[in-house]
């Protein structure tokens, strides 16, 4: 894969949990409360902040990327199972076919890595 489609495929995967991971800190009480209200503790909230946000900036520099794709890719498969569980509501189904389809994305970023070919 060429160097700068290799780049702008990290930096698309790395874009929403980007978001996300900023989002939460300046949502912290609404999103601790959401996660205990499904049953996750909320102690847990910082170490996801800290996935996300971290994950994304190594995907996107491509510094500890592989490592990260793999992460955030079990992050993306959990998060659908805890969260987007009910597939009687449409959007909650769409919602875990997306976690599904990131965490697709990153394991081959993890896979294509493995194999030696790197940005």
């Amino acid at each position: 894969m060429d160097k700068y489609t290799q780049i702008a495929a990290r930096i698309l995967l790395a874009q929403i949990f980007l978001v996300t991971g900023i989002n939460k800190i300046g949502g912290y009480a609404g999103t601790q409360a959401y996660m205990e209200a499904i049953g996750v503790p909320g102690v847990l909230l910082p170490g996801v902040i800290a996935l996300e946000i971290g994950g994304a900036l190594a995907l996107m520099t491509g510094y500890g990327a592989r490592w990260a794709a793999l992460a955030l890719a079990v992050f993306s498969v959990v998060a659908a199972l805890l969260f987007h569980h009910d597939f009687a509501d449409k959007t909650q189904f769409i919602m875990f076919l997306k976690n599904l389809s990131i965490a697709g994305g990153l394991l081959l970023l993890f896979a294509q890595a493995e194999t030696g070919n790197r940005s």
